[in-house]
C-alpha cells in the first residue's frame, strides 16, 4: 500500500502548472550582460525552466544534476530581486560541502560583479573572523554549509530577519551528509514573512520530498530527466568492480551514498547471509531475508521493514516478493539477476509514487554482457562508473564527521563544556605526537560509527499538525521552526 505522503507528492506533480520557459533573448539587458561575464550566450535547459519561477517568487523543487547550469539558474534572478544598497543578508544558499560553497561563491562574484551585490562563502574548518567581517561589510548573498551557517546564527554574526530567497543546492547530498538537524535549526531562524524557497537535487527520493514539504508550501516540481526507461524516476548505475572486491566496493558505496534505506539483492541464500554478516560486522543496521529463516525470525524482520526501523535489508528475489518499503531510496544489486526480468522488479522498488531513486549494480567484467542485454531489452541507459577509491571515501567520511562533531559541540550545555576542559591538555598532547595518532583515529572511528545512524534523516511521514499548513493562512504568524504561510 502506498504512503499517503507519497500519493500527495505524486498528485502535486501531476496537477502542477509549469510556467513558460524563458530564452536568453527574453532576459533583461542586465541579466544578459551578467550571463556573458561567465561566457554564456544562451541558457541551459535548467535555467530556461527555473528562472521564471524564481523571478515570480514561486516555491519550486527542481531535479537537476551537477554540471547542468543550476547555479546560474538561481544566481541570475538574484540580480533582479536583491537590493545592492541594503547591506544585510537577502539570499541564503545552503550547500553540502565547503568545495561547493567556494565554487558557488566564485560564480556569484563573477555574475554579480557589476551589480554592487556581495557574496560570501561560510563553511567549517576555517576561522570565523574573515566570514564575520564579510557580514559586517554587508554581504547580501550568503553561501554556506548548514552547520557553519547555524554557528553564525547562534553567535548572532548575522541574521535572516530580512531574507528574501532561500536556496537548497544538492539537497539529496545535504541530507546524506547528515545536515537534516542543522537544516531544521536554520529554519527556526527564518523570518515571519514569506521567503521564496527553491530546492535543487539530482534525485528526489521520498525522504527528500518530505524534507522539501517541511520547508516549502505546495511547491511546483520540475524535472529535467528523460522518460526513456521503465522506471522513469530511477537512476541506473553500473559499477565496474575489480576481481574479488565486491564486498569492499559495497561498503565504500554505502559510505559515500549514506542511503536513507536500501534493499541489497543477492542471487543465493548463502550470499545473502554472507553480505548481511559483513554489513552487521561493519556496524550497519542490516538484516537478511531468505527462505532459510524460521517463521518467527522472518516475521521479526518483516515487522522492522514495515515500520521503517530497518535501514538495510539483504534478500533474494523470492524472499523479497510482495514486500513494499515506502521510503526506499536505493536498490543495490550485489550481482546481476539470473533472470533479465528480475532487474525490472528489483529496480522498480525505488523511484515510486512520484519519488525518484537510485538502482546500483556491482558487476565484474564477465557480468557486463548480461547487463548490456538488459539495457537493450528494456531500453535502459546505464551510467557506467568506476569504483570509488579509498581516498574518495576518506574525504567524504572526514567531512561528514566534522558535521557530526560540530553538531554535537553545539548541543553541549555550559556544564558539559566546563567538564570537557579536563581533557584539554591531553587532547593537545595527543594531537602533537605521531605515536598517539592510532588513539585519535580509534576515537574518531568509534564516534563516527555511533553517530552516523543518528544523523540519517528520520523525516516524519506524517508531519505534526502545527508544521503542516498546506493551505493558505490568513495571518503571517507561524510557530518557531514551523513552515511559512503561502504568499498571497
Amino acid at each position: 500500500m502506498n504512503n499517503p505522503e507519497e500519493e500527495k507528492s505524486e498528485e502535486a506533480k501531476e496537477k502542477n502548472t509549469e510556467l513558460p520557459e524563458i530564452t536568453f533573448e527574453e532576459l533583461s539587458e542586465k541579466l544578459q550582460k551578467a550571463a556573458k561575464h561567465v561566457g554564456w550566450d544562451s541558457l541551459m535547459p535548467v535555467q530556461q525552466k527555473a528562472i521564471p519561477y524564481l523571478t515570480t517568487k514561486k516555491d519550486v523543487m527542481i531535479q537537476a544534476r551537477t554540471g547542468s547550469g543550476k547555479t546560474g539558474a538561481f544566481l541570475l534572478p538574484m540580480l533582479e530581486r536583491l537590493r545592492p544598497k541594503k547591506k544585510y543578508c537577502q539570499a541564503l544558499i545552503l550547500v553540502p560541502t565547503r568545495e561547493l560553497a567556494k565554487q558557488v561563491e566564485k560564480e556569484a562574484k563573477t555574475i554579480c560583479r557589476d551589480s554592487g551585490l556581495k557574496a560570501v562563502a561560510v563553511y567549517g574548518g576555517v576561522g570565523y573572523a574573515e566570514q564575520i567581517q564579510a557580514f559586517k561589510d554587508g554581504a547580501q548573498i550568503v553561501v554556506g554549509t548548514p552547520g557553519r551557517v547555524l554557528d553564525h546564527l547562534i553567535k548572532r554574526s548575522f541574521d535572516l530577519n530580512r531574507l528574501e530567497m532561500l536556496i537548497f543546492d544538492e539537497a539529496d547530498r545535504m541530507l546524506s551528509m547528515g545536515f537534516y538537524p542543522d537544516m531544521k535549526e536554520v529554519q527556526s531562524h527564518l523570518p515571519r514573512h514569506d521567503v521564496n524557497t527553491c530546492m535543487f537535487s539530482a534525485t528526489f527520493p521520498v525522504h527528500v520530498i518530505r524534507a522539501a514539504n517541511e520547508f516549502m508550501v505546495e511547491p511546483e516540481f520540475i524535472t529535467l530527466s528523460s522518460d526513456h526507461v521503465h522506471v522513469t524516476d530511477t537512476e541506473h548505475i553500473l559499477y565496474n568492480v575489480p576481481s574479488m572486491e565486491k564486498e569492499r566496493t559495497l561498503i565504500r558505496l554505502i559510505e559515500l551514498e549514506n542511503p536513507h534505506s536500501a534493499i541489497i539483492f543477492c542471487n543465493t541464500k548463502r550470499r545473502v547471509n554472507y553480505v548481511a554478516t559483513i554489513l552487521k560486522r561493519y556496524g550497519y543496521d542490516a538484516d537478511e531475508l531468505s527462505s532459510d529463516l524460521s517463521q518467527n525470525r522472518r516475521e521479526r524482520v518483516l515487522g522492522r521493514v514495515r515500520d521503517g526501523s530497518l535501514r538495510f535489508l539483504v534478500a533474494t528475489d523470492v524472499a523479497a516478493r510482495g514486500i513494499d518499503i515506502a521510503a526506499l531510496s536505493h536498490v543495490i544489486q550485489y550481482e546481476p539477476p539470473d533472470d533479465m526480468e528480475a532487474y525490472i522488479h528489483r529496480s522498480g522498488r525505488t523511484g515510486r509514487a512520484g519519488a525518484s531513486g537510485i538502482a546500483m549494480t556491482l558487476v565484474y567484467a564477465v557480468e557486463k554482457r548480461a547487463m548490456k542485454q538488459i539495457g537493450i531489452r528494456y531500453k535502459i541507459e546505464f551510467d557506467e562508473r568506476d569504483v570509488p577509491t579509498h581516498e574518495d571515501v576518506a574525504e567524504i567520511v572526514a567531512e561528514r564527521s566534522m558535521v557530526f562533531l560540530e553538531a554535537s559541540l553545539r548541543e553541549r550545555d555550559k556544564l558539559q563544556t566546563d567538564r570537557s576542559l579536563r581533557f584539554k591538555a591531553l587532547a593537545q598532547k595527543l594531537s602533537e605526537g605521531e605515536d598517539e595518532l592510532p588513539i585519535i583515529t580509534m576515537l574518531l572511528d568509534d564516534y563516527y560509527q555511533k553517530m552516523q545512524h543518528k544523523f540519517v534523516p528520520k523525516i516524519e511521514s506524517k508531519p505534526k499538525k502545527e508544521k503542516k499548513p498546506y493551505k493558505k493562512k490568513s495571518g503571517s504568524n507561524r510557530r518557531r521552526g514551523g513552515r511559512r504561510p503561502k504568499r498571497r
